[in-house]
């Protein structure tokens, strides 16, 4: 263990505390910054001037990265008919329905994202208290209770994220693996920040983009410009 902190103590003084680093260049050095022998991944956090506990400053989304996250998704689809057929042929890796929801109230929850019809919702809707504490309740805000399920399926596999801020007034949210270019990662996160932005609610007051912060997994955080930033994605 103690050789893992002096490991890490080399690591984190690469990254200088004062500094608010672009996004090019916070990419670039937290990639340098990973401690671990996986391929760690890249998270942001992003620090709002907004109250959460008010239902007009909440702010949710989805977007898709246009270099994904790296990271290979297990999609569940609640359908079944012709639209069971879709999702099979767009990629889906379980299809389901009645049967589905069967399985997963059974303890089955080997997928890392959940779409369904609406016409499914009625029985997915009594799984809430399985998959809602995992973030995999389906939602027609963020697309994933649609009747395009072709497009679902595919943005979801393709890198699409679901996010939403915290009571804490922060987003958390993965932008890529330190094995990917420092250009894919930054695109990713551009995307990201853009949708935060345009997402800014009308009562928020003061100043909305407050913080950004870099990390891997295991690695030390960084700072990065979020005057910059905010003017860059600004209108």
């Amino acid at each position: 263990m103690a050789k893992m902190g002096k490991k890490y103590r080399k690591i984190a003084d690469k990254v200088d505390r004062n500094k608010r680093y672009s996004v090019e260049e916070g990419v670039a050095l937290v990639r340098e910054l990973k401690v671990a022998k996986f391929d760690e991944s890249v998270d942001v956090a992003i620090n709002l001037g907004v109250d959460p506990r008010h239902a007009d400053q909440m702010v949710r989304g989805a977007v898709v990265l246009p270099h994904g996250t790296g990271k290979t998704v297990k999609v569940a689809v609640f359908a079944k008919g012709d639209k069971a057929k879709e999702a099979e042929a767009a990629g889906a890796d379980i299809v389901g329905a009645e049967e589905l929801a069967k399985r997963v109230e059974e303890g089955f929850l080997d997928f890392d994202k959940a779409i369904a019809t609406p016409d499914m919702m009625g029985v997915v809707g009594k799984l809430g208290k399985i998959l809602g504490p995992r973030g995999l309740m389906p939602n027609p805000k963020v697309g994933t209770v649609t009747t395009d399920v072709t497009r679902a399926v595919k943005e979801t596999k393709a890198g699409k994220i679901e996010f939403r801020v915290e009571k804490a007034g922060i987003v958390h949210a993965p932008v890529g693996k330190t094995s990917m270019p420092t250009e894919q990662i930054a695109a990713n996160l551009n995307e990201l920040l853009a949708t935060v932005m345009r997402l800014k609610p009308s009562t928020a007051k003061g100043v909305y983009l407050r913080g950004v912060a870099l990390s891997t997994t295991m690695g030390p955080g960084l700072k990065l410009d979020n005057v910059a930033i905010a003017n860059a994605f600004k209108g």
